[in-house]
């Protein structure tokens, strides 16, 4: 699967969704996203299983001002709905891939015990 451009109103749609999305913020002015996309692209074709987003910043600048980016590239990592990762910065392709395998190996029953003693 390759990436998929997301907007407002696909946002939640994709997101919402059981299994992984990965999502990178970026604007077309922003010199280290043009670099990061290529990586981004490659590794969207070789995990077809996992939904790759696009938040174009200056063209959504609502879903940008809803996750607070205040830096791009920005890569977010969200499974089963729930957001596990964000943090700026484009990342080399080890990097992208090594995240990949964090989230995929996750154990979400205990993710989501955690954010709900963080809650309290």
């Amino acid at each position: 699967m390759s990436t998929v451009e997301l907007t407002t109103a696909n946002f939640d749609e994709v997101t919402e969704r059981d299994g992984i999305v990965l999502l990178d913020f970026w604007a077309d002015w922003c010199g280290p996203c043009k670099r990061f996309a290529p990586v981004y692209e490659r590794s969207s074709e070789k995990h077809p299983e996992i939904a790759f987003g696009k938040v174009d910043t200056e063209a959504q600048q609502e879903l940008a001002a809803k996750f607070n980016i205040s830096s791009i590239p920005t890569v977010m990592a969200i499974r089963d709905g729930v957001i596990v990762y964000a943090q700026p910065g484009a990342l080399p392709e080890s990097a992208l891939e090594n995240l990949i395998e964090q989230v995929q190996q996750l154990d979400m029953d205990d993710v989501r015990k955690k954010l709900a003693e963080h809650k309290h």
